[in-house]
């Protein structure tokens, strides 16, 4: 990564293990986006990231996971999640400005490589790595405990699955999924995908997909993400832990909680890839047709937002007790899959 492209984004702070949905979920998002892409984004998308195949975003679904984990990514870490500073069960919200710290977030991350992806001053290198860092943010952001500081995340929630000890957070990124599925390569995503988007043309999504994507726009990323955010923080009330984190400590998760928690999983799933597809939709018909159409000489006089990234963010504050709480775990934020199920 080049020193401007580590700059120019919203950068700040290092946090490690963040794996959101794990490869299967990130995968099946970007299979199910690749269905809703009109032809003219699908081939940009495809001329950008140099991939003419049939898995051109699934490819790079997990690259921001692998890229954290380097000593040149380890600043991206904390853009992988937010934390809200809410009370589950008893209630769950998403403040922006209350929980985005001064690091970035989840929401500030999607804000800015939105308008990395579709400003013309950019090199197709650094396009290509914002529609990566995006293919990958619009599927954490629908994972419920990626949207939590509780318990940081409820990676210190230690829970049995399947007669295994794990985390709260592990099992809703990648044991329950793979248990529905039954494994995680690429063609396992795009199995699962093909149902979820059977969902959403004609099975039971078909009446609630429009209401996903409604109301975003890309001239307002922070406000659309902050949707999506609070949409997902509120299963951790209702599913996640509608008992307490407590009331999933006394026994298996296996079969009772996984049945009770299966079906908003795959429904997450289905709007991360529903909502990046029009999201990128929304990136190549705001900006980068419209720029096609005007000319180099327009965009010249109209140079567009400053790509530093930081003026996304809100105010600066002290530091927060979830931070406090990774701090403590190692300034860890998931756990790993360290065992086979």
């Amino acid at each position: 990564m080049t020193r401007f492209s580590k700059i120019a984004v919203v950068t700040l702070g290092s946090l490690s293990g963040v794996n959101a949905w794990g490869v299967l979920g990130h995968a099946t998002v970007a299979y199910v986006a690749q269905n809703y892409l009109s032809a003219s984004t699908a081939s940009w998308a495809k001329t950008v990231l140099g991939d003419t195949s049939g898995s051109y975003l699934a490819n790079v679904a997990s690259w921001a996971d692998s890229y954290r984990t380097t000593a040149a990514g380890k600043w991206s870490a904390p853009l992988h999640y937010i934390d809200a500073e809410d009370n589950p069960p008893t209630n769950c919200n998403v403040d922006y400005a209350r929980d985005c710290g001064s690091a970035g977030c989840s929401i500030s991350a999607i804000a800015n490589y939105t308008q990395r992806a579709g400003d013309g001053r950019l090199t197709t290198a650094h396009v290509a790595e914002a529609l990566k860092f995006l293919v990958h943010f619009m599927g954490d952001i629908t994972q419920p405990l990626h949207d939590e500081a509780y318990a940081v995340g409820g990676n210190s929630i230690k829970v049995t699955f399947e007669g295994y000890n794990d985390n709260l957070h592990s099992d809703w990124d990648t044991y329950m999924p793979q248990k529905l599925i039954g494994g995680s390569k690429l063609t396992d995503a795009q199995s699962w995908a093909t149902t979820l988007i059977g969902e959403i043309n004609s099975g039971s999504y078909k009446s609630q997909a429009a209401s996903w994507i409604q109301g975003d726009t890309v001239s307002d990323p922070i406000t659309s993400a902050t949707r999506w955010a609070s949409d997902a923080n509120a299963y951790v009330c209702s599913v996640v832990m509608p008992n307490g984190a407590a009331a999933l400590q006394t026994g298996d998760l296996y079969p009772d909680y996984y049945n009770s928690a299966i079906g908003t999983i795959e429904l997450q799933i289905a709007k991360g890839g529903y909502r990046l597809a029009n999201w990128l939709n929304l990136i190549y018909n705001t900006h980068v047709a419209k720029r096609d159409l005007e000319g180099a000489v327009e965009q010249a006089q109209n140079e567009g937002p400053d790509l530093m990234g930081r003026d996304l963010l809100p105010e600066p504050r002290g530091v927060s007790r979830a931070q406090l709480a990774r701090d403590a775990m190692g300034e860890s934020c998931c756990g790993s899959a360290r065992h086979a199920h």
